[in-house]
């Protein structure tokens, strides 16, 4: 990689680590560019070179942020033979996870507004969906036919017991009795 390359991807590392914090304290709707910008040191027409504007800035904040929970619930079930098994456990790590601020405010909460909820999807469908399927299609608990529809089932029940931690404060009795109400979901025996 050359010079300029290598300083361009330093550049969008450095902004994207910067509006994944303002994103995650303040929200989509309280962070300005100009936030961004003051604490970047860029000037406004180097960072619409890496990023359009804000929607543009906030939707690579979102694909990190994905990206970063794919890497970690695929290291929850690293090891796991049984596909029962690790289905579980990559749902009851998303839970875990949507704890976190970042995962909680770019994620649940503001990404289907600032997206709408057709880009959202498509997102969920590369990430989280895509990664619920394949792991419920393993279990062979699921006829073909409908491993879609209860993929799309198990992720809204996944999706909102995950928000409801998130927004409990993360109280580990809410926690522990959604764990457990996943668990008893996702017993395919």
């Amino acid at each position: 990689m050359n010079l300029k390359a290598e300083r361009g991807a330093a550049t969008r590392d450095r902004v994207l680590s910067i509006a994944t914090r303002l994103f995650a304290d303040r929200g989509y709707d309280d962070t300005s560019i100009e936030a961004v910008l003051q604490e970047s040191g860029l000037s406004r027409g180097a960072l619409y070179h890496h990023y359009a504007g804000k929607d543009a800035l906030f939707e690579a904040v979102l694909e990190a942020t994905e990206s970063a929970i794919g890497a970690m619930i695929v290291e929850a079930v690293r090891g796991l033979s049984d596909p029962a098994a690790a289905l579980e456990a990559g749902v009851l790590a998303w839970i875990r996870l949507a704890g976190d601020p970042v995962i909680k405010r770019v994620v649940l909460i503001d990404a289907p507004s600032v997206l709408g909820w057709e880009r959202w999807r498509a997102l969920e469908e590369r990430y989280s969906f895509g990664m619920l399927k394949s792991a419920l299609e393993a279990t062979g608990a699921v006829p073909a036919e409908f491993l879609d529809l209860h993929a799309h089932m198990l992720l809204a029940a996944v999706n909102e017991s995950a928000l409801l931690v998130a927004r409990g404060g993360g109280h580990d009795t809410a926690e522990a009795a959604v764990q457990e109400f996943l668990r008893r979901l996702l017993r395919t025996d």
